[in-house]
Parts: C-alpha cells; structure tokens; sequence
C-alpha cells in the first residue's frame, strides 16, 4: 500500500505532541514507547493539566501565559464591570458580569472549563441574583439526561469494539476513503441528513463513537506509514479537528433542514404564526431551508478543511487495509449484539416523534401524545439501562455494561453544559437578555427591513454563544418582533432570521450541546474551536441575511 501525504506538523510540535498516559519514551533515554493510539482517542481525558500534556517550548509558553492571564484576567472584568454606572437593573448587571468573568475563564482555562462553569454558578447564589433553589433547578433539564444516557451508550460502543466496526464500514464506501477531505464530508454530510429528523443532540451523541473509531484508523495508518512519528499524540491531530468540528457543526446545519429539526425551529415558527396569523408549512419550510442549509455546508467545510488541514491528504491502498481489518474483526460479538439493540432501541424512540410530526403534523393531538412521552432525556436513560439489562453471559450474570464502565464517561462535559444551561435560564428570567436586545436596537437606530434582519441575525448567533439554542430563539424572537413592528416593518424575515441564526453559536463547547459532547471527546482544542467556529458563525450569518429574504419572496412567504 503506497501513501501520499502532506507531512507538514504531521510529527513535529504543532497539535500533535503526544499525552504522557499514552506515549513517552521507554524509561531508559532510549527510543520513544509507540503510542496506542486507541488508548489515545478511546480512554483519555477531555480536560487536562500542563503536566499531563507533552508541548513544545513554545506551545507550553503560550498556555502557560494564557492560563495565567485567566487567573487576574477573569476576576477583573468580572469587578470592572460590576463598577460601571450602568442604567439596568442590579441582578441584571451582576449576571452580565458574572457571566464575562466565566467566558474568560472558559476562553482561558486557568481551571477545567466545568470548574470555570460551576464557579460562575456559585458566584450567581453568593451575589443574590436569584436563590439556588431556582439557579439550579435547569440542571435536571431533559438534555443533561439526553448526554448521561447516550454517553454511557458510547461508552458500551467503544468497550465492545462496535464503534471501531462502524468506522470500518463507513471507511469502506466506494470513494469515500481515498482522502482525509472526503472522509470528513461524507461523515458530515450523514449527519446533517440524520439531524434533519433527529435532535441535533442524539445526533452528535450517536454519531460520536464511530467519529472516534474512524479517526482512529486514520491515526494508526499514519503511525503504520511513518507519516508521524512513533510516540505522536493522536488527539491533536488537524484531521481529527476537522472531523469532530464537521460532526457538531453539520448536526446544526441538518436541523435547519425541517421544522422538527431542531427545538428553535418550531419555537420561532409558532411565534412567527402567534405574531402575523401566517404559518410555515413543513414543505415550506424545507423549500426555504434547504438551498440555504446546501450553501451553509459548503461553507461549513471549505473553513474546516482549510483552517484544520488534514496532516495526511491521499490515501492510496486503504481500501485494502479496511477490508483486512474488517475481515479481522470476525463476526458479531454478544456484547456487540447487544450494544446494538439498545442503540437502535434508543434511535428508533428519538425518530418516533419526528416521524408522527411528518404524518400528523406537529400541531397535533398525536404528536403531544407521543412527543411528550418520548423525552429524548428519557429515552436516552432508558436505552442505556438495557446495557444492564442484556447479558452477555447469564449463568455468570455478566451483563453488557458494568457501573465501573459507566463511571468512565466524561462526567466533566455534563458539568459544563449543565452550567451553560443555568446560565441561558438566568439570561432569559433575569431579563438581562432583553434588556441587551432593546437597549441595542435603540442604540442603534434601527428603521429598515434588513437591518432589523442584520441585527436579528447577530443578536441571535451571539446569545447562542453563552446558552442553548433552545434558549436563544426563545428570547430573540420576542424582542424582534416588536422591534419591526415598532420600524413599521413585516416581522416575518427578521423573526425567521433570528430563528434560523439561534442554532448557531459554534465558538464555545457550552454554547450548543453538540459543541459541548464533541469538546467531550477530548480531540478539540478549545482554541481551534473557537477560531474555527467564530469563522462559520460570520460565514452562516451572511449567508441567513443574504439568503433567506430570498428564499422568502421565492416561496411567497410573508407579507
């Protein structure tokens, strides 16, 4: 099997040094131990210290600057801002500078991103902005069960070698393995099609292990030709960015595709109609939707690939080693089996809903009945119980998953979006959300149809940025409608913009939840994250504001 590669960084100190769990030198000055690369991927740890990592002189000087900076940095905003004679509401101005003490700490990682979170959290009691009863209450929402059950799920996938099966046989399509580039389109473009019908959120969290698994193949095949170095770290490879970045950002893209792909989409459709007695239809919305979810996608990956170069280009002969590897992996193991069953049990509840809205439609009797019963957090708890509950060997009653294998998942991730939630509660009922909406649009003096449409988009992207989608649609489109009205302009573009805009947010790991379970996976460097994802944000806004108006008179929508 030949290979032409691009080798640049490939084995030198950019975003491939290796973890000291996972490679090192053999003890002795010798040559270095070769990194077992699934250890790597498959075992390590999303959140970790200077010390566990192996850097460069001049990748430990600047995160060592930029945690340090972190440690005054964040607690001086958070007072300079508390200080400021600012017109608004006491509580209100007491969050706001909560919540820029939290982003720096976050941005900067003097502690773990969840510390940073639950600090924030606390800091929110301490300060009597609202009591703790009500702050944490959003922690038991619905999607903090939705990652327990589909991590745990994960976790079955990577302990029975399911995931790395899956990766054998996506790899194996005709064409698709030939590049790094196509491995990752292909692989965003299934998930955009999936999260089309299915949250965004079981998407990414069902997607995820075989993620990993074909990441690492790719990784090993690059240890096995050389084109890195022995003991190389696989979790900061550019390829393995690209590739977890496609997987949450194309699950975003996807759910713009229908009304019931994404909670923000049937929130702004409901209020659109409540505001100007005109309702979307789902094949009006999907004609609307889909040149626009098309071009976002090519966008999504011409930044992905360009900003996270894959460290090897042309693979020639991989379809000869996949079938080998396949062909290695023998049949199907009673714990893949029933790996296998409690995954399609769990997809097959969270399509169920998008189903009935595509017969009955989602306004009906039907859909609340079965919707409301399928919770995805529930059926996501529900589909990780059957692991313990489908045995692998009876007479010893040994079961598929184990509770020691179930403490493994990352605990830290469901931390952090736990608090990302508490936050996006506290925007909305403090009203310090509105307050930044209304205060902006007088600032600003908005009069026109696009620039109420221009500020809808922005208003939305940078509210996702600090909380849920869910959260972000929720408070924008209620502030845009009045705002156009108010201009004497039709609130339909500007409100459906704002609705379209709310599922972004793509520069922080709390600021959607798949941002945050593929941040989870330990392979995204918050800083490539962040300049990837600040890149498709200004990207997808001005293709929402270029496109969608457009989209809008062709259908014949609004007014």
């Amino acid at each position: 099997m030949t290979t032409t590669s691009d080798t640049s960084d490939a084995s030198g100190s950019n975003d491939t040094s290796g973890s000291n769990d996972a490679s090192g030198t053999d003890g002795t000055g010798g040559a270095p131990v070769r990194t077992d690369v699934e250890k790597a991927l498959l075992g390590g740890s999303t959140y970790r210290s200077l010390g566990e990592q192996r850097l460069s002189p001049a990748e430990e000087r600047f995160e060592r600057g930029r945690r340090t900076t972190g440690l005054w940095l964040a607690p001086l905003v958070a007072v300079v801002f508390l200080a400021l004679p600012l017109d608004m509401p006491g509580n209100q101005q007491t969050l706001a500078g909560i919540l820029l003490g939290v982003i720096v700490l976050w941005l900067t990682e003097p502690v773990p991103i969840p510390i940073g979170g639950l600090l924030g959290v606390a800091a929110v009691v301490v300060l009597g902005v609202a009591p703790a009863g009500d702050v944490l209450e959003p922690f038991g929402s619905s999607t903090v069960f939705t990652f327990i059950g589909a991590f745990i799920l994960a976790q079955a996938m990577l302990k029975h070698g399911l995931a790395r099966r899956f990766a054998f046989r996506m790899l194996s399509l005709p064409g698709v393995g030939r590049t790094a580039g196509r491995v990752v389109i292909t692989f965003g473009l299934i998930t955009a099609l999936l999260s089309a019908f299915v949250s965004n959120t079981a998407t990414v969290a069902m997607l995820l292990p075989t993620a990993l698994g074909i990441l690492a193949v790719i990784a090993k095949l690059m240890q096995e030709r050389g084109i890195a170095a022995a003991d190389f770290d696989p979790t900061r490879l550019r390829v393995g960015v690209a590739l977890m970045l496609m997987l949450a950002y194309g699950a975003s893209v996807g759910g713009l595709l229908t009304p019931v792909g994404s909670p923000p989409n049937l929130i702004g459709r409901d209020l659109i109609e409540e505001a100007t007695g005109e309702r979307i239809s789902f094949a009006e919305w999907m004609v609307v939707a889909a040149p626009i979810c098309a071009l976002m996608f090519v966008a999504l990956a011409t930044v992905l690939l360009l900003l996270n170069r894959p460290e090897i280009r042309r693979i020639e002969g991989v379809a000869e080693y996949v079938a080998s590897e396949r062909a290695a992996l023998g049949p199907l193991s009673r714990a893949e089996r029933n790996t296998l069953v409690a995954f399609t049990v769990t997809v097959v509840l969270w399509i169920t809903p998008g189903v009935v809205a595509l017969i009955w439609g989602s306004d009906s009797s039907q859909y609340d009945l079965i919707g409301g019963r399928l919770n995805e957090g529930i059926v996501a708890v529900l589909g990780a119980s059957l692991l313990f509950l489908l045995p692998t060997d009876w007479r010893s009653r040994e079961f598929t998953l184990n509770w020691s294998d179930a403490a493994r998942i990352d605990w830290g991730t469901v931390l952090l979006f736990g608090t990302g939630i508490i936050f996006g509660a506290l925007l909305s009922g403090s009203g310090l959300a509105e307050t930044i909406g209304e205060g902006s649009a007088g600032l600003l003096g908005l009069g026109t149809a696009f620039a109420i449409t221009a500020f809808a988009v922005v208003l939305a992207v940078l509210i996702s940025e600090t909380t849920s989608n869910t959260a972000s649609a929720a408070v924008v489109v209620p502030i845009i409608i009045p705002v156009a009205v108010a201009a004497g302009v039709d609130p339909f573009v500007p409100a459906l913009a704002a609705t379209f805009a709310a599922s972004f947010g793509f520069m922080l790991p709390v600021s959607t939840p798949q941002n945050a379970v593929v941040y989870g996976s330990g392979v995204v460097p918050i800083t490539r994250m962040i300049r990837s994802g600040f890149s498709f944000d200004v990207l997808g806004a001005i293709l929402i504001l270029l496109l969608l108006p457009l989209m809008i008179a062709l259908v014949g929508l609004g007014g």
